[in-house]
């Protein structure tokens, strides 16, 4: 069989989730390389649209990929040429945003009650 892989992929086993619209499913990276991956699913996997959000927790990546290939509950994708690398989380972000607005409510408070 050909393969027609630009780069070698390395055997893994990484937890991921897909999103794919506004829904989510749980897979299981078994390979990855710098151009794309092989997922495989607990159950038969029919794709809704040609790309997916590919989000590898341990890794802490978030990828845009294309789907190449798929065949039960398996499911090749390739990843863009500039990766399209995502933010994995705003966890950080809101966190932030959040602490910054309590300490403005707390001059706030302060300058109501006296204190500022």
């Amino acid at each position: 069989m050909l393969d027609r892989r630009q780069s070698v992929r390395n055997e893994v086993i990484y937890a991921a989730e897909i999103a794919e619209g506004g829904a989510s499913k749980q897979c299981v990276v078994r390979n990855i390389s710098n151009d794309g991956a092989h997922l495989e699913f607990s159950s038969h996997f029919h794709p809704a649209k040609d790309s997916i959000r590919l989000m590898i927790a341990k890794k802490g990546r978030s990828v845009l990929a294309r789907i190449v290939c798929w065949r039960d509950n398996f499911v090749g994708v390739a990843f863009g040429p500039e990766g399209h690398e995502l933010p994995g989380s705003d966890l950080a972000m809101r966190l932030r945003r959040s602490e910054k607005k309590k300490r403005e409510l707390q001059r706030r408070i302060n300058e109501l009650i006296g204190e500022g």
